[in-house]
């Protein structure tokens, strides 16, 4: 797939261009690139930092900020709500699915039943300090890298998206999205209208092409996480890659910002969610949006072989 440029507003509310340009995500018009709370939990003590970084994706254009409960137990949602105000225009995107559990190897233990994903929500609503949540992602423990369900976590997803439809026609979640799902999951989510898909993928674990590929055809918004592999030692990195550090090279870029790239040039559907605990990483993750590839660029991008990243983690 290539990308296109949009017809959707350029500028984000701060009045700068929107970074990577606009993309569609739910009813919302957001910038493609993102970004991704869950590292803000590191800088715990020191709140004043974490806002100012989240007011700088701001300023840098960035009006579509990626969060949950469980990062650091509403302390992340706590930072977003002191950041920004209603006149910021900044959508936030949640999730449910997982609750904390601090001291646990993993730091997460699933909650799927109906009952704890409308819990979930109500949380969010309360940290967050929303009367709705613009987007709401169904964690799905189907497909990893991460946790799997057991007992009576073992829940239909048929249950789960009723129990989701229901809140959005309470009007406390604007749209449903889904993450960790099977490409046959999402064809039997179809009817709830899903806003978004959040699976792992990047240039070096292309999986779910084909799942992107619907989900462009849906017009469902494609919102990776691991968009540059994974710190964990199993699972294969773009900036190991040597292709992407030659093309870094010749570009004179970080093999970082080539990952980030190729994912935008890939398709016009993808949107981009990096999140770092520093100014300066954030600031080049957002300027991976000037970054050109052109088609020989692409094409040898393209060639890099695909290594699956479906690692059960617990």
């Amino acid at each position: 797939m290539t990308a296109k440029i949009t017809s959707l507003t350029k500028l984000a509310p701060s009045g700068v261009p929107r970074p990577g340009g606009a993309g569609t995500l739910g009813n919302h018009t957001v910038s493609r690139i993102g970004y991704g709370a869950m590292q803000l939990e590191r800088l715990h003590a020191d709140r004043a930092a974490a806002i100012a970084l989240l007011r700088r994706a701001w300023e840098l254009g960035v009006d579509h900020v990626d969060t949950a409960q469980f990062y650091g137990d509403g302390f992340v949602n706590g930072l977003i709500r002191d950041a920004f105000g209603p006149e910021d225009g900044v959508v936030v995107v949640s999730k449910v699915g997982a609750d904390p559990a601090p001291g646990a190897d993993i730091p997460l233990r699933p909650a799927q039943r109906p009952e704890q994903l409308r819990a979930s929500v109500e949380d969010n609503l309360a940290s967050l300090g929303l009367d709705r949540i613009p987007v709401v992602n169904l964690r799905r423990l189907d497909a990893g890298p991460g946790l799997r369900a057991s007992g009576d976590q073992i829940v239909e997803l048929d249950d789960q998206l009723a129990t989701l439809i229901t809140l959005r026609e309470e009007g406390k979640i604007g749209a449903i999205g889904l993450s960790g799902i099977t490409l046959d999951g999402l064809r039997r989510a179809l009817p709830a209208r899903i806003a978004c898909v959040q699976n792992a993928y990047s240039l070096v674990s292309r999986a779910d092409e084909g799942m992107l590929e619907l989900c462009a055809a849906e017009r469902i918004a494609w919102v990776p996480f691991f968009p540059l592999g994974s710190a964990f030692p199993t699972m294969p990195k773009v900036t190991d890659d040597p292709v992407v550090a030659a093309a870094a090279q010749s570009l004179d870029c970080t093999p970082a910002q080539i990952g980030l790239a190729w994912l935008l040039h890939h398709a016009p559907n993808i949107m981009l969610i990096p999140g770092t605990a520093r100014t300066r990483h954030l600031e080049a993750n957002i300027a991976t949006a000037t970054i050109a590839l052109q088609d020989t660029v692409m094409a040898a991008l393209d060639a890099i072989p695909s290594t699956s990243a479906d690692i059960p983690l617990g």
